[in-house]
């Protein structure tokens, strides 16, 4: 039994350490919910965890209603489904439960539920948010069930349009959930490659907040540490699914990623955001698979910053050390090493580079994004 336990209020209420899944009434109190909608994806529908969640939820009088047509990267079609459901049920409020599928799509829910335009209109673009109307927006409470996405401690959730195959990024303050239920002991039935998917996502977010060039000091501090817990502790989980103790620090990574990478993230992003979209590959792999070519990419920019950080992390031999750590973990991992071993092909370079290159993520990133090495990124990543 880990001794890992604590209260946080940064960025928001966080209910941190195993078991605290049982506090879930006292956060729907908190967040002024008494008819909840549990948001969930497919697959963790018919699991323990979340037959515990309802139970928990049905015994302190909150009902146990629950939304789970989510696909592995959620668009339009599901957030309307998930309106709909919220409104015929008289909900006052969301409890995203699940990966970042799951919490990205119930952001969306409560967000969209009564606004009167059309989602696109709130992308992460300028001052965009402020056409919402903020009194509309529900509640929510963030459950995660991984430990890479961190969208539990942030304020915007990704959505793909269905019919152009591009991810948006949907940002508004108020999509910070209200209270945050971090449990490591519901990480403990991921599946082996879910959990080097998403804990190498969390250490992409914490690798590109720590090499954007934008000056955010905390969130630098924050993004080290992150790799740190990430490096030490992604192996022991990986290896031993029952490691509570790691699964706790996988859940601290997660978060600090999401709230690190305010200073920016990058290319590792601005090429996996495309492939993820055209090719429904799962996010934190993808990550994976083109990080050291990205690291390869920035060198010229980042060496002596990655030095320090190698330093830090007890990894010899400075920029070099740390590419040659990445592929190690990548190999325990059993990470694929190409794009092209997700199905990623050749005929479809000059769409994806067009569509990293409007991607948010490449304005964060050490070196300029350009389409003619931008496609050649992608070409090595093949």
């Amino acid at each position: 039994m880990t001794t890992l336990r604590a209260n946080w209020s940064y960025p928001t209420a966080v209910r941190f350490g195993a078991g605290r899944i049982s506090e879930l009434p006292e956060a729907c109190a908190a967040a002024g919910m008494k008819r909840p909608l549990l948001v969930t994806d497919k697959a963790l529908a018919s699991l323990p965890i979340t037959a515990n969640a309802l139970d928990i939820l049905d015994a302190a009088g909150l009902g146990r209603a629950v939304f789970s047509e989510v696909d592995p990267n959620p668009n339009e079609i599901n957030m309307a489904a998930g309106i709909a459901v919220y409104k015929e049920g008289g909900h006052d409020g969301v409890i995203c439960f699940g990966g970042g599928s799951a919490l990205d799509l119930g952001k969306m829910i409560a967000f969209m539920k009564g606004q009167s335009r059309p989602v696109w209109d709130f992308e992460d673009i300028g001052d965009w948010w402020t056409r919402a109307d903020a009194a509309a927006i529900a509640p929510i409470i963030a459950v995660p069930t991984t430990a890479g996405t961190g969208s539990e401690v942030g304020r915007a959730g990704v959505l793909t349009n269905s019919e152009t195959h591009v991810k948006k990024i949907i940002f508004h303050p108020k999509l910070l959930p209200a209270v945050t239920i971090c449990d490591p002991e519901l990480t403990v039935g991921m599946p082996r490659f879910i959990t080097a998917g998403t804990g190498m996502d969390a250490f992409a977010h914490c690798l590109e907040a720590f090499s954007s060039p934008f000056y955010h000091p905390m969130s630098q501090g924050i993004a080290l540490e992150g790799m740190r817990l990430v490096v030490e502790n992604l192996p022991r989980v990986y290896a031993d699914g029952s490691d509570i103790e790691a699964r706790a620090h996988m859940m601290s990574a997660a978060a600090m990623g999401a709230v690190a990478f305010q200073k920016g993230l990058g290319a590792i992003h601005a090429l996996s955001h495309p492939v993820g979209a055209v090719y429904n590959t799962h996010h934190g792999t993808t990550n994976a698979v083109v990080m050291p070519m990205v690291l390869t990419f920035n060198r010229d920019r980042i060496e002596d910053r990655i030095g320090r950080a190698a330093d830090y992390l007890g990894i010899p031999e400075g920029f070099n050390g740390f590419y040659e750590h990445v592929l190690i973990m990548r190999e325990e991992l059993e990470i694929p090493k190409t794009l092209s071993a997700l199905g990623v092909t050749e005929d479809r370079l000059d769409d994806l580079t067009d569509m990293a290159l409007q991607d948010p993520s490449c304005g964060g990133n050490p070196v300029e994004m350009t389409k003619e090495n931008t496609r050649a990124l992608f070409q090595s990543c093949l």
